[in-house]
């Protein structure tokens, strides 16, 4: 199962994958910026996040993943992407930012970790571009 979701020059990425849940840093070659990747061996998911200064963010500003609930970031995450998806979905009204729509399923359990990435991801956008969802 595979799900692609690219925001202009950003790159979140949901995609099968065949290892244990971890945390990984490695390095992008297109702004030499280190992706923040999240894998979920249960769900067979991964998520990648290349964005010039977000795991900065993570590291230095964002809350710490246990901070709020998995329930809190399903729930704060599930506006974000309905909102993010609509403004996708315009261009015309919102220009080119936002790119290509998000493919997140409330009803799947992603774990707390790809919750909080993407939770925090938004966060980011708000803090560096001055975006509200």
């Amino acid at each position: 199962m595979k799900h692609l979701l690219s925001v202009l020059a950003i790159a979140i990425l949901i995609v099968s994958c065949g290892t244990s849940n971890k945390i990984n840093k490695t390095t992008s070659d297109k702004n030499l910026e280190e992706a923040v990747v999240i894998e979920n061996d249960s769900l067979e998911y991964q998520i990648i996040i290349f964005d010039v200064g977000f795991s900065t963010y993570l590291n230095t500003i964002a809350q710490p993943q246990n901070f709020y609930s998995q329930s809190y970031y399903e729930i704060k995450n599930t506006f974000y992407v309905s909102e993010w998806n609509n403004r996708a979905r315009s261009p015309l009204q919102y220009g080119d930012f936002y790119g290509s729509i998000i493919d997140y399923d409330q009803n799947v359990d992603y774990g707390i970790e790809v919750n909080y990435k993407l939770f925090s991801y938004f966060q980011f956008i708000r803090h560096k571009h001055g975006i509200r969802l």
